[in-house]
């Protein structure tokens, strides 16, 4: 896929999901493969013009984290226009703007979807970062601040001319947060109100069906998946083979699941050090175990977890409880497997999937 002068080796990408798309997370899905770009944690430009060390901490990055977009927001042109010169400096493949974070405290400073009620002060501090880099700047968005203002395919038009590589369209409102249905008729209206740029759909993707069916209901360009990748460390590969084969994949084995958790574990030690990315992963362990099946004496445990040494107690603690659920041969009894993930635009009518789609806790609650 080109992405400006950027050529992906595929149309998938991992959107930023503050608190956990962190590089040991993107390493993680790496790994896997099937991914296009992966995006950085939104980070404030001013703290990383002014080399606050957390906004720092946001972009590490390796030689294996490639290509990688950095996503910002804030509302002021010259500090946006100066940390996308900066972060191209770094050697940073493309910009990503946040313009549909729903939080308050992102809005309520003129960022995220508040970006999106003033379409012509916020094409002009596009320009500025555009006319400032070489490399792509995209932007994503929502479909408007509420129902009444779904002003998604004005702005794509009006970014479209000052010269962005791409727009990432969350198909919800900011007033919707993460509730509700999916709206691929809003996101196909974007698609239809621009010319040549790309338009990657975003929402619920939870499964390689959704990112087809979003896909052809749509018209757009490419998928990102953010709390699905959670659920789904695999979802970027199994999700390239489907589109390019229809044949679905089976889901991975729990051995290979708990491999995989144990990965992403290494790494977050790697990165943070043992006691604070152990303390991170109390957040992430649970992530992995809702597709374990049983897990509450996984879960009630892993929450409190200080050390790896602590975390392999636990696992293998939870091996021996989880064998009550098992058969004959080892697989979970078919009353015990969790339940098919349905996405919001792919349930059955009058049934949410929801329930099943909860929005993780972060430093940004909702993003």
């Amino acid at each position: 896929m080109r992405f400006g002068a950027l050529t992906l080796t595929s149309n998938l990408f991992l959107s930023p999901l503050a608190g956990y798309t962190n590089l040991p997370f993107r390493l993680t899905v790496r790994e896997l493969g099937g991914l296009g770009l992966a995006t950085t944690d939104l980070v404030n430009a001013r703290s990383l013009l002014e080399r606050k060390e957390k906004a720092l901490k946001l972009i590490e990055t390796s030689p294996a984290d490639r290509p990688l977009a950095v996503q910002l927001f804030g509302s002021v042109p010259e500090e946006m226009r100066d940390a996308a010169a900066y972060l191209e400096s770094l050697g940073i493949a493309s910009i990503d703007i946040n313009m549909g974070c729903p939080v308050r405290k992102v809005c309520r400073v003129g960022g995220g979807s508040a970006m999106m009620t003033e379409l012509s002060r916020t094409a002009a501090l596009v320009k500025g970062m555009v006319d400032a880099v070489r490399i792509p700047v995209s932007a994503k968005m929502r479909l408007g601040w509420d129902d009444e203002n779904l002003t998604a395919p004005d702005l794509a038009r009006a970014l479209e001319d000052v010269g962005v590589a791409a727009v990432f369209v969350h198909g919800r409102t900011r007033a919707q947060g993460f509730g509700g249905t999916v709206n691929l008729a809003g996101i196909r209206s974007v698609v239809q109100a621009v010319r040549t740029v790309p338009v990657i759909g975003n929402g619920d993707i939870t499964t390689p069906q959704a990112a087809e069916k979003m896909l052809q209901d749509t018209g757009c360009t490419g998928v990102s998946i953010g709390r699905g990748a959670f659920y789904n460390p695999w979802i970027f590969s199994h999700t390239l083979h489907y589109l390019a084969t229809g044949e679905l994949l089976p889901d991975p084995s729990f051995e290979e699941r708990v491999r995989v958790m144990c990965r992403h574990l290494d790494l977050m030690v790697k990165v943070f050090g043992e006691d604070h990315g152990c303390r991170m992963f109390r957040k992430v362990a649970p992530w992995y175990a809702k597709r374990f099946g049983p897990a509450n004496e996984f879960t009630k445990r892993v929450v409190l977890v200080s050390s790896q040494a602590e975390f392999y107690e636990i696992l293998d603690r939870y091996r021996q409880w989880r064998a009550q659920f098992l058969d004959e041969s080892g697989e979970l009894k078919p009353r015990f497997r969790p339940a098919p993930m349905v996405p919001s635009f792919m349930a059955p009518q009058g049934q949410s999937a929801r329930e099943q789609i909860p929005v993780p806790k972060g430093p940004v609650e909702v993003w």
